[in-house]
């Protein structure tokens, strides 16, 4: 599959301020600054159709893009360090609750967790939370390119034995800087349409 079009529909700060259903969706979570608005743009081939920021936590409302005028991204606030208040957190945490509780329209969950390192404490919770609510979910290995092919094995296994993860969940190793994965999740998308 082609990514010909997309585009930047709306950002929600609730669920009833969010697109209409009846279009595919898949949603990208996963910490801040683990690489969510980078893989998007790789996979859309546009630089800033979503916002790139060395600073943690610049994603705050659920923003949604129409892509292909088919199916929509879904990018959520990111988890974990980010520099923003508690009562923030918690209002990020709400939406995004509602959000897998409620929408039916949702294909997958793309749970994205940093390739360099063992999967975080929040990263098992949000992992076993979409478990908990039986979404499909794909993990996505970001920044490839920064880790060594010798070193590769061992960090799949952590990844893998530290979230325990099923069967049937995808599991894709990618660098948006290299385009590394990128035709395995377009794959996956369009399998899920």
């Amino acid at each position: 599959m082609k990514i010909k079009e997309s585009e930047y529909v709306k950002g929600s700060v609730s669920y009833d301020t969010m697109v209409s259903e009846g279009m595919p969706e898949f949603l990208f979570c996963g910490r801040s600054n683990v690489g969510k608005s980078s893989l998007i743009n790789k996979l859309t081939n546009r630089k800033n159709l979503a916002r790139v920021s060395q600073n943690p936590g610049k994603t705050q409302l659920i923003n949604f893009f129409l892509i292909n005028k088919s199916f929509y991204f879904v990018d959520v606030p990111g988890y974990g360090y980010a520099k923003v208040s508690k009562a923030m957190k918690k209002t990020f945490g709400g939406m995004i609750e509602e959000y897998l509780e409620k929408r039916v329209s949702l294909k997958i969950v793309f749970l994205l967790v940093d390739f360099r390192h063992k999967p975080s404490e929040d990263d098992v919770l949000m992992y076993e939370y979409l478990k908990y609510y039986n979404k499909r979910v794909a993990i996505i290995a970001t920044k490839a390119d920064k880790v060594k092919n010798k070193d590769r094995k061992t960090s799949i296994d952590v990844i893998k034995e530290t979230l325990k993860l099923a069967d049937d969940d995808y599991f894709i190793i990618t660098s948006a800087e290299k385009g590394t994965g990128i035709d395995e999740i377009l794959d996956l998308i369009e399998r899920n349409l």
